[in-house]
């Protein structure tokens, strides 16, 4: 049995001060909840788990508070690490699993509420964002604990459900999930989170969650307009375009405000910037402070090998003279997209600003059907510079820098708060929109 031992290293410690930070800043943890774990040889060749300490800030560690346990016994270090290590430990003796991570998704937890009497197994939340059905799955299980934090029940049905699944709920309490790395782990924490603020958003607006979640069963390729691509784990330390200073400022810049602004969930979303014969692109367009994620330069031109995210940012500089492309993932403009007026039977086709501002900046943002093609995309988005994807994100385009793209995800987000906020009071959105979009 070997004594405590609490030495960070500097790569490691700033990993998981970056991803607590984060955590907090989405507001995904309080100020002490959560907890992070991986797996890891260490520099004797000794199979390790590093955890976070019991009691620890997760948005403000301090070296101290990251605990080295041995993988295979219980040694002294399990007194000063998570009360959940037990949990953890089982779910990185999973295969292929060398990462764990507990938090407080307050937007999913509240889509999986319910008041059915207790014990009983809560449904599974059925996710309906391309996003999260893409990488959770058409399913992701809840479950109800009578103790929901270290208890015996939970370290035994936690790792059972993740053997299985990428993330599993805790009823009223949180998530878990599993990964290659941290990065994974928090990117499904994440992408769990904004399928739960779709569908909060999706009853504030009164839209029947159930009859949609029917629609995508009975057709998940009609419902989406593709699968996004997948999370790769290697590469977030690759910069193409170093030198270029002012650039990379730029995209930095970006890829903090997409994160910290809810633009798009942790590494998803895309943006680049248009050059004579290449295009320098970020495939993980979110990005917090101190963790960040590839720059890349890639030829202009199109390649077989391109995913389809890389490949619709080239045809929309093939059919176009813009300068610069974003495409984010905006929980209120996800559901926004399924909005359907009092009285009508179809999604509206269009989101109408009812804010000052919004309605200086955008008569309408048009919303286009999932098998909206590349063509049809680029006029509208020559004609509105933005436009949302029902089940694809939102789309736009700059003249110009990323600064000037980045602003219509931004105001799109807000538009859409306006007109949720009101809908939810019991005003008429009808009323309260311009006399001249009806006119679009």
């Amino acid at each position: 049995m070997s004594g405590p031992r609490w030495r960070a290293t500097d790569g490691l410690f700033r990993e998981f001060q970056a991803l607590g930070r984060a955590s907090l800043v989405l507001d995904t943890q309080d100020s002490h909840s959560g907890n992070m774990a991986l797996r890891r040889t260490n520099e004797r060749g000794e199979d390790e788990i590093v955890i976070t300490a019991t009691g620890s800030q997760k948005g403000d560690l301090e070296p101290s508070q990251i605990c080295f346990l041995s993988a295979t016994e219980t040694d002294y270090g399990y007194y000063k690490a998570s009360s959940e290590t037990d949990i953890h430990a089982r779910i990185l003796a999973l295969p292929g699993v060398r990462a764990s991570m507990h938090a407080h998704v307050k937007d999913l937890i509240l889509a999986t509420l319910d008041d059915a009497p207790k014990p009983g197994k809560p449904p599974d939340f059925v996710p309906v964002d391309p996003l999260a059905r893409h990488h959770l799955g058409p399913a992701v299980p809840v479950d109800w604990f009578a103790v929901p934090s270290g208890s015996t029940e939970l370290t035994r049905v936690i790792p059972e459900r993740l053997a299985d699944h990428p993330l599993t709920i805790i009823f009223g309490h949180g998530a878990m999930a599993k990964g290659r790395t941290l990065r994974e782990a928090f990117f499904r924490l994440m992408v769990g989170n904004y399928a739960g603020a779709v569908v909060r958003n999706m009853e504030r607006l009164r839209i029947d969650v159930g009859a949609v979640r029917d629609g995508i069963a009975a057709g998940p390729g009609r419902a989406f307009a593709g699968p996004p691509p997948d999370y790769e784990v290697d590469g977030d330390e690759r910069s193409d375009f170093r030198d270029e200073e002012e650039i990379l400022r730029e995209f930095v810049k970006a890829g903090h405000r997409v994160f910290e602004s809810r633009l798009s969930p942790f590494h998803t979303g895309s943006m680049s910037i248009r050059g004579v014969r290449s295009m320098l692109y970020a495939p993980k367009a979110s990005m917090p402070r101190d963790v960040g994620g590839p720059l890349l330069s890639v030829p202009l031109a199109p390649d077989p090998s391109d995913d389809p995210e890389a490949a619709l940012h080239k045809a929309i500089y093939a059919g176009s003279d813009f300068q610069s492309v974003m495409h984010c993932h905006v929980a209120e403009a996800e559901a926004s997209a399924r909005f359907v007026y009092p009285g009508e039977t179809e999604p509206a086709d269009r989101i109408i600003p009812i804010d000052a501002e919004g309605s200086f900046l955008y008569l309408v943002i048009p919303v286009l059907p999932p098998d909206t093609g590349a063509e049809e995309l680029i006029r509208n988005l020559h004609e509105y510079k933005v436009a949302v994807v029902r089940g694809g994100g939102v789309w736009a385009v700059g003249a110009q820098s990323l600064s000037e793209v980045l602003h219509h995800p931004s105001s799109v987000r807000e538009i859409c708060l306006y007109r949720i906020g009101a809908f939810e009071r019991g005003l008429d959105l009808r009323r309260m929109e311009p006399a001249k979009a009806k006119r679009w």
